[in-house]
C-alpha cells in the first residue's frame, strides 16, 4: 500500500495531503509486485535447493533401496561366478583328468551371449541394468554348459565303471607263485628258446581259477600245448586265456562276473607240473599279465610280484 504524502502550505501554514496520481499508484503497485516476485523466487530457490519435497524424499529413499538391492545382486553374481570357476576347475583338473579325457576348451566355457546390441534397449533405461542383465545372462549360459559337462562326466564315469568291472584286474588264483615270466624263455619240455606269451602261476592241482573281470566265455575246449583251456572275452579290447586246466566248468557263450570260478588248476597239454598258464590280450596283442593282477594286493605285494616276474625262474616241474 502506498504511503500518504504531505506538503507544507505557506499560505495556510498547514501540512496538506498530496493526492497521488494514477501513475504514482501504478508504479507503487508495480514496485511492490517486483519486490514480492523477487522474494518469492528467492524463497523457492532456497527451499528447492536445500530442502526436499515429500515426493523427492520418497524418490531418494526408493533410489537408496534400489542401490542397496543392486549392490547385493552384484555381490551375489560375483560369488556365483567364483563358485562356478571352482566347479569348472574341479571338472577339468580332477574329474576329466581321472577319466582320462581332455578338459573342456576355454572358448566353450566362456559361453558368449552375443554382442551389446541386444542390450541397447536396456541401456536407454539404465547402464547398470544393462550391465547386470548381461552378467546374469552369461552366468546362466555358463551354468548350463557346466551342467552339460557334468552329464558328460557322469556318463564317462559310468562307462569307466563298466570298463573297470570287465578288465582283468585281480589274480586268477588266490594263492600262487610265479614260475615263468612273460617274454623270452627256454621251453621247459622241448628246450628251445621262444617267447612265453603269459605267466605261469604254480598252485596245487584242483586249485580254483577265478575270472579276473566280467566277460563272456569265447572258447572252452582242448588245444595242443594248452591242454584244457578257456578264453574269456572282456570289454574294451581285453581277452584272457587260461591253459593246462584240470577241467573247466564254463561253456562257450556263458556270461561271467569278476571272481566267478571257471575251472581248476591241472597239468594238461605240455605242462610239466600243475600250474596255470595265464595270458592277457589287449586289442588282439599279448601284453604282460603282471600289469593286470594288482587290485587285491597291496603295494608291497605288487612290487614283490613285479620283482618275481622280472627274474628268470625255471619253468614249473
Amino acid at each position: 500500500m502506498a504511503r500518504t504524502k504531505y506538503y507544507y502550505n505557506k499560505e495556510t501554514c498547514n501540512y496538506e495531503r498530496i493526492k497521488p496520481s494514477r501513475w504514482d499508484v501504478f508504479f507503487d503497485a508495480l514496485g511492490f509486485l517486483a519486490v514480492s516476485s523477487v522474494l518469492a523466487i528467492g524463497i523457492f530457490w532456497v527451499s528447492s535447493t536445500y530442502f526436499d519435497s515429500p515426493k523427492e524424499r520418497s524418490l531418494k529413499q526408493e533410489n537408496a533401496s534400489l542401490k542397496q538391492h543392486y549392490d547385493q545382486l552384484q555381490q551375489a553374481v560375483e560369488q556365483s561366478h567364483q563358485v562356478l570357476a571352482h566347479l569348472q576347475k574341479q571338472d577339468d583338473q580332477l574329474y576329466r583328468m581321472l577319466l582320462e579325457v581332455e578338459p573342456m576348451p576355454a572358448s566353450v566355457r566362456k559361453a558368449g551371449v552375443g554382442g551389446t546390441n541386444r542390450y541397447q534397449g536396456l541401456m536407454h533405461q539404465s547402464e547398470l541394468l544393462a550391465s547386470t542383465t548381461q552378467k546374469v545372462d552369461q552366468l546362466k549360459r555358463q551354468l548350463y554348459i557346466q551342467s552339460k559337462s557334468y552329464e558328460e562326466v557322469t556318463q564317462l564315469a559310468k562307462d569307466k565303471a563298466r570298463m573297470l568291472q570287465h578288465i582283468p584286474a585281480i589274480p586268477p588264483l588266490r594263492f600262487f607263485r610265479i614260475t615263468s615270466r612273460f617274454g623270452p624263455r627256454t621251453h621247459p619240455k622241448f628246450g628251445y628258446v621262444h617267447d612265453h606269451t603269459g605267466l605261469d602261476l604254480a598252485a596245487p592241482r584242483g586249485t580254483p581259477i577265478y575270472a579276473p573281470g566280467g566277460g563272456v566265455v569265447k572258447v572252452a575246449g582242448v588245444a595242443g600245448g594248452y591242454g584244457n583251456y578257456v578264453d574269456i572275452e572282456h570289454d574294451h579290447g581285453f581277452m584272457t586265456r587260461y591253459g593246462h586246466l584240470q577241467k573247466s566248468i564254463v561253456k562257450k557263450g556263458q556270461k561271467l562276473k569278476r571272481g566267478q570260478c571257471i575251472g581248476y588248476v591241472g597239468d594238461t597239454g605240455t605242462a610239466t607240473g600243475p600250474h596255470l598258464h595265464y595270458e592277457v590280450h589287449k586289442n588282439k596283442r599279448r601284453v604282460d599279465p603282471i600289469n593286470y593282477i594288482v587290485c587285491d594286493v597291496n603295494p608291497t605285494e605288487y612290487e614283490m610280484l613285479v620283482n618275481l616276474a622280472a627274474k628268470k625262474i625255471p619253468a614249473s616241474q
